[in-house]
């Protein structure tokens, strides 16, 4: 197989984007879990946000004409250019560590923590992993996400 990774690709091994910080608001939780048609009172009350409410929550708001066609936000990650272009989702992993309330201050910070290729079916594939780290503004881990993205 030939080798399309460089070193100048694996330097971004390690690399983390700049910290987001969030303040999380009951209206918020009660809005989302509403949306979601949640049926607990802990989350219509706003009192401890559903699962689901991590996802995007550190991204921010972009206008329509920086969204692509299947209304994801055109290159907002940081990372290196890879020789293969077509992208595809390869997983997510999420460990909670501690729900999240109406109150908490929470950072995250996004860092590459792998990129690997293998050889594919069909051809060369290239694996980027993420992890998103949120922190409560004591230090304490409330979630962490593993995402990993192919190209071919």
């Amino acid at each position: 197989m030939t080798q399309l990774l460089t070193d100048e690709h694996r330097a971004w091994i390690g690399r983390a984007d700049e910290p987001v910080e969030v303040e999380v608001h009951r209206s918020d939780i009660v809005k989302y879990a509403i949306a979601t048609e949640q049926v607990q009172k802990k989350y219509l009350s706003g009192d401890e946000a559903p699962l689901m409410f991590i996802f995007n929550l550190f991204g921010r708001p972009q206008p329509i004409a920086n969204l692509r066609p299947d209304g994801l936000p055109r290159g907002m990650r940081r990372g290196p250019s890879l020789p293969l272009k077509r992208v595809m989702a390869g997983g997510t992993e999420v460990a909670i560590h501690r729900p999240i309330r109406p109150g908490d201050k929470l950072t995250g910070v996004s860092t590459i923590v792998d990129i690997y290729e293998k050889a594919g079916r069909q051809g060369p594939l290239i694996f980027t992993v993420r992890e998103l780290c949120v922190t409560d503004d004591s230090g304490s881990p409330v979630f962490t996400e593993t995402q990993t993205s192919i190209a071919r």
